[in-house]
């Protein structure tokens, strides 16, 4: 099922009147996603700490003709619980309920051995990469549960699934989530209508993989549209059923 998943056909219609949330919504793959959702007619909830790059997420979505976005800043950083709840008690007086989770929220961070990792930088990682997708997910249990199929998905990453030199923070966290989405959804399988997967999207042009390896030439690389199949698949119906699994966005 991995292979298919990157030459799904996504109906034009699959995400119609689904309420999803993306997080780090502003650029990258976060913003190919909420103009994929919505283009097949999801209503998407544009998460990100940058007002303005959400706003053209927002403007681009609007002009297009998909369905009316939210737009929603919120420094994952900084958040505490109460931030989440406000979040969730937001969601449920909009829209009632929610289909559908997207962590794709990440900081790099600084490429370095364990050892000389700086104990601030480790910290600030987790907390965006780590915590805060255990927070989020937590909040929005019970607007999960509302939904009659509702998916959440964990972004993860090839040094989240086997540890490299000089990832520190980044591949932990990446592991954690990894482990974290395995944990929600063994526990949310026997008596919910939620199913919890991972997907790593693989080397796309973005800011952070430019920062990540800078003497890349970014053109060679495919662009956060083109996986934009994968996430379809699992954030749509024909997903139903399927938990706890890690994919392959190429």
């Amino acid at each position: 099922m991995s292979d298919s998943i990157q030459s799904y056909q996504a109906p034009a219609d699959l995400l119609k009147d689904r309420v999803i949330l993306i997080t780090g919504a502003g650029g990258g793959i976060g913003s190919a996603a909420a103009m994929s959702f919505a283009a097949h007619g999801a209503t998407v909830i544009l998460l990100g700490r940058v007002t303005k790059k959400l706003e053209a997420v927002y403007d681009a979505i609007e002009a297009a003709g998909h369905p009316q976005p939210a737009i929603y800043p919120m420094d994952l950083e900084g958040a505490s619980p109460k931030h989440y709840q406000e979040l969730a008690d937001t969601i449920e007086r909009e829209f009632g309920r929610l289909d559908g989770l997207l962590h794709n929220a990440a900081m790099l961070g600084t490429l370095t051995p364990l050892a000389q990792y700086g104990i601030e930088g480790w910290n600030k990682i987790m907390q965006i990469n780590l915590n805060a997708p255990w927070l989020m997910t937590r909040a929005c249990l019970d607007l999960l549960r509302k939904s009659d199929d509702a998916s959440v998905l964990f972004t993860s990453s090839s040094v989240g699934r086997k540890g490299r030199a000089y990832w520190g923070a980044y591949g932990i966290s990446k592991a954690a989530n990894e482990n974290m989405m395995q944990i929600w959804a063994d526990e949310l399988e026997a008596n919910t209508n939620i199913r919890v997967n991972s997907i790593n999207p693989g080397a796309v042009r973005t800011g952070m993989r430019n920062r990540a390896f800078p003497g890349e030439d970014p053109t060679t690389l495919p662009t956060p549209d083109s996986i934009m199949p994968a996430y379809l698949y699992l954030l749509g119906p024909d997903s139903k059923g399927i938990t706890g699994q890690q994919f392959n966005a190429q």
